[in-house]
């Protein structure tokens, strides 16, 4: 077991990768940005502590937050959303919100492949100019990956859009490095990037000639390129073995074609998530 104030062996952990909290929302496109990565880690931690605990086949950490969050990626306007905490795995299988729902095909020590079906976010009419309308919640098909060493956890995803939403494909990678500061206090910082090709940026920070006519706002066509890039920093406290409290805050910064979207009202957005958790299982 590590000692206070140093990195924690974490090369079993399971990573989700804020953020994309994670990300990708965070309108709720904020919460995958900031660190489901560090969120969806966080629920895992306390469990890892005895190294020889025997891992177990069936984990369920349910619980219930709350998150601040920018109303649209780009936002100047932020609301609070009621939002589960779920992480769950039976032995393959498994359903988080940062990757959905799916399946683990390879899991190591170190490293960890997978494939799921998860959702994509979009925006409310009424949070963006009028005459713009509203962007869908989407269904997306997702491959992701995780490698550890060194202290670090890695990791790299895709989802192409299959329904709704905007239909496009976002690639996220993102860096973090758990550390356990007491027996029961983790932190989590974690750096990430996102890019998307230009279906996505087109679809969520673009203006068409319809869209322009009703809204008054000037035609404004995006090429595919990075999207945003992201930093948070995760705290998890263990309250009991099976009881914890996870409190995640970040930001987020557009880059790109994104920037500049007329849609645009702040590129650089904060978001914040406060959760408490129950693992049941052994």
């Amino acid at each position: 077991m590590a000692t206070s104030g140093r990195c924690i062996r974490h090369g079993r952990f399971e990573v989700m990768a804020s953020s994309n909290i994670t990300r990708r929302m965070m309108t709720l496109a904020g919460l995958t940005a900031l660190g489901w990565t560090g969120t969806s880690l966080a629920q895992s931690l306390p469990q890892q502590q005895d190294q020889e605990q025997p891992r177990a086949k069936k984990e369920f950490n349910l619980g219930l937050g709350v998150a601040y969050v920018p109303t649209f990626q780009g936002a100047d306007g932020y609301r609070m959303v009621p939002l589960p905490s779920i992480d769950i795995s039976i032995g393959r299988f498994f359903v988080n919100l940062r990757n959905g729902v799916g399946l683990k095909v390879v899991e190591t020590r170190n490293v960890t492949l997978g494939a799921s079906l998860s959702w994509t976010p979009g925006y409310r009419g009424r949070d963006v100019p009028d005459g713009i309308g509203r962007l869908s919640t989407g269904l997306g098909a997702r491959a992701f990956g995780s490698l550890s060493g060194g202290g670090f956890i890695a990791t790299l995803g895709a989802t192409q859009g299959l329904a709704g939403g905007t239909g496009g494909l976002i690639a996220d990678a993102s860096l973090s490095r758990p550390v356990m500061l007491t027996r029961q206090l983790f932190v989590i910082p974690t750096v990430g990037i996102t890019w998307a090709n230009e279906q996505h940026q087109d679809r969520y920070f673009g203006i068409n000639a319809s869209q322009a006519l009703a809204s008054g706002l000037p035609e404004y066509h995006l090429d595919p390129g990075s999207k945003d890039a992201s930093a948070s920093i995760t705290l998890n406290y263990r309250m009991t073995p099976r009881l914890n409290l996870t409190l995640s805050g970040g930001s987020t910064v557009l880059l790109g074609d994104a920037k500049d979207s007329p849609l645009v009202e702040d590129d650089t957005t904060f978001s914040a998530f406060f959760a408490f958790s129950y693992r049941f299982g052994r």
